[in-house]
């Protein structure tokens, strides 16, 4: 489907991507349905033919020679190449084609064409970082020197903004490489290897003689997908290919305006699933020119801190509130046992591996294969469970900013921080975030009402008082001011500012006024395309100053003695009342007596789940309806946004209120 979007002022287009499944399909020579394992099947074997094809290209082609040409963007008579990975590819004479005796269109070629295209164009970036890693190989590749650093960024395209984790990682994988064997890889080709080819279908390379996307007049949730699919797996001829139909139920997300694109298909544990790309239209978000924005602070058990700050017309900044917090201690707990238990499975997989040896030994193969499975189904639980984590972190992010109406969202840049000092266990726990994937979801429903998404630097953000700027003493809880800790942060001067609160809610603070006083800095990352303030100018810095409100309570609220003991009182079995009198309506009221006993609670809820017990979810993430007991919602946490009207999101993810 093609056609173009209108836009006013003010408004931009968006391409972005949904999944759908496909479940049954039609041919239409026959008029035969096809089952939703014969329609994987077919799908599976153009799927072969195409991978065949882009695995001879891309190791053909796999060497810096080729790449250098392809990423240089101009052929041999100096004309530009175009856009399109497959049509770059002809332009170069790189051809391919199918096995001897197999017929296929001239479509299904540009599809392995465009996979390949991407592969290599991909990998010019690692290339760059390679080569300047290995041409400043370091005396202890464990730990640079600032003198190796430096060499090391000014070694690679773009190294003063790149993440040091990017670089160590690399580091890392060529030490490696030196361990096995003996000496430095040449550059990333011979460090990784040619890449594994993934089963797909890219129909955006094919034209109306291969695929064709139609959407329903009377139900813009309904699509009609119709491609040509083979009917054996060595097609001889073109008789051996036939249109096949397959209807596709759009997930509510797809706006009824939005233009669709062909989409891509994989094959996943047998079965197709479609990422369906479509253009709407959008609020354009603004770099500058914010004067109400939401900071955010990351944690560990409270994952995220947020508050909102407001830009006076005098230049002074207020808070709007006393933030909130996203807490997913329960969750967090989960993944890191998950990680625990694929680090032995891993370390078993080893040793059987090692056991092994080339020695024909049929009881271990079996136990090492055993094991090889069990590391995919414990990988597949910890994807999901953060994605699941992720998608709620950022809807509840977004969900902030829109209540307090914000129109920007700062994010403290926290891609090189690694943990040290802090015991084995708690450095992993902190440098395996999911940092990323909550920073990509947020900037991914952000979008959609045109809130920017801005990165500061996160230097000094829970050192200094929001306040006058003066480092902190950091305590380790309110009712304990002598005892060193991290949580509770006082500001020794008392005299002119005396503030003291959570850590966190201090960070969000400091980031939220960082951005807004040096909103002017911020840059679009040309690698990323993300929007980014790099570095901290001192002379606005010093007014990034948050001025105490004037309702302020006059009272020292501060606890000066413990607690005073409440006796447990337990809930009743029988209410010790009878309850008044109402009139009848329908929604009615739950007489006196026991608890119901006919409703049947879910079946999570019947597991023994203590607070570090929870049950990964299985499906998308649904916040809204979840059950007590369900699992992943009883033990994430957040504080619910202050709404003065609920607005309409296109997001996939409800909010967690």
């Amino acid at each position: 489907m093609s056609g173009k979007l209108r836009l006013a002022e003010g408004e931009t287009a968006r391409t972005a991507c949904a999944r759908a499944v496909l479940r049954v399909g039609v041919d239409e020579a026959t008029g035969e349905v096809l089952s939703p394992a014969v329609l994987a099947q077919r799908i599976g074997w153009c799927a072969d033919l195409v991978a065949g094809m882009v695995a001879a290209l891309v190791g053909e082609h796999w060497n810096s020679v080729d790449v250098e040409v392809l990423a240089g963007g101009v052929d041999a008579g100096g004309r530009r190449l175009p856009s399109h990975a497959w049509m770059a590819l002809r332009r170069l004479g790189w051809a391919v084609a199918p096995p001897g005796g197999v017929r296929v269109n001239d479509r299904v070629v540009r599809m392995a064409q465009e996979q390949a295209g991407r592969a290599l164009r991909s990998v010019k970036w690692r290339a760059e970082v390679t080569a300047g890693v290995l041409a400043t190989w370091p005396a202890d590749p464990r730990k640079r020197t600032p003198a190796e650093w430096e060499h090391v960024r000014a070694s690679i395209p773009g190294g003063q903004h790149l993440p040091s984790n990017v670089i160590k990682g690399r580091t890392r994988q060529a030490a490696t490489f030196v361990k096995a064997n003996g000496r430095l890889p040449v550059d990333v080709f011979e460090l990784e290897g040619v890449p594994r080819i993934g089963r797909m279908l890219l129909l955006a390379a094919c034209d109306r003689q291969q695929a064709i996307i139609e959407r329903s007049d009377t139900d813009p949730a309904r699509v009609l997908l119709r491609l040509q699919l083979p009917t054996r797996p060595d097609p001889r001829g073109y008789r051996d290919w036939t249109w096949v139909e397959c209807p596709i139920r759009l997930p509510s997300t797809v706006p009824a305006s939005a233009v669709l694109h062909l989409p891509t298909l994989r094959l996943t544990d047998g079965t197709v699933r479609a990422d369906m790309a479509y253009t709407h239209v959008v609020p354009k978000a603004r770099a500058t020119g914010h004067s109400v924005a939401l900071g955010v602070d990351w944690g560990l058990n409270t994952l995220l801190s947020a508050g909102a700050l407001r830009l006076g017309k005098d230049g002074r900044i207020t808070a709007l509130g006393a933030g909130g917090q996203f807490r997913a201690a329960g969750v967090l707990a989960k993944q890191h046992r998950l990680r625990r238990q694929s680090e032995r499975l891993h370390a078993k997989a080893d040793q059987y591996a090692r056991l092994l040896g080339g020695r024909p030994d049929e009881h271990l193969r079996v136990k090492h294969e055993v094991l090889v499975s069990e590391i995919r189904h414990v990988s597949a639980r910890r994807a999901n469970l953060n994605d699941a984590l992720a998608w709620a972190a950022a809807r509840w992010t977004v969900d902030q900013a829109i209540a307090a109406r914000a129109t920007v969202i700062y994010l403290e840049d926290l891609r090189s921080m690694e943990a040290r000092g802090m015991g084995h266990s708690l450095n992993t726990r902190l440098s395996q975030q999911v940092r990323g994937k909550i920073s990509d979801r947020m900037r991914h429903l952000a979008a959609e009402t045109g809130i920017a998404v801005v990165t500061v630097p996160a230097r000094n953000t829970s050192k200094h008082c929001p306040q006058c700027l003066t480092p902190l003493q950091h305590r380790k809880a309110p009712d304990r001011p002598t005892t060193p800790g991290w949580k509770w942060a006082i500001c020794p001067n008392t005299g002119s500012c005396g503030w003291q609160g959570d850590r966190d809610h201090g960070a969000w603070r400091r980031i939220a006024a960082r951005g807004l006083t040096h909103q002017a800095k911020t840059v679009i990352d040309k690698t990323t395309g993300a929007m980014v303030i790099r570095s901290v100018v001192d002379e606005l810095e010093a007014g990034a100053v948050v001025t105490p409100s004037s309702n302020a309570s006059r009272w020292d609220r501060s606890k000066t003695g413990p607690t005073r003991h409440k006796p447990p009182r337990p809930a009743p079995r029988r209410r010790r009342a009878p309850s008044p009198t109402r009139p009848h309506s329908r929604a009615g009221k739950r007489p006196e007596g026991h608890a119901p006993t006919d409703r049947k609670l879910p079946r999570a809820a019947h597991r023994h789940q203590s607070v570090n017990t929870i049950s990964t979810p299985t499906a998308g993430h649904r916040p809204r309806g979840a059950a007590l007991g369900a699992g992943f919602h009883l033990h994430a946490h957040a504080t619910p946004p202050r709404w003065n009207t609920i607005p309409e999101t296109q997001s996939d993810s409800g909010s967690l209120s």
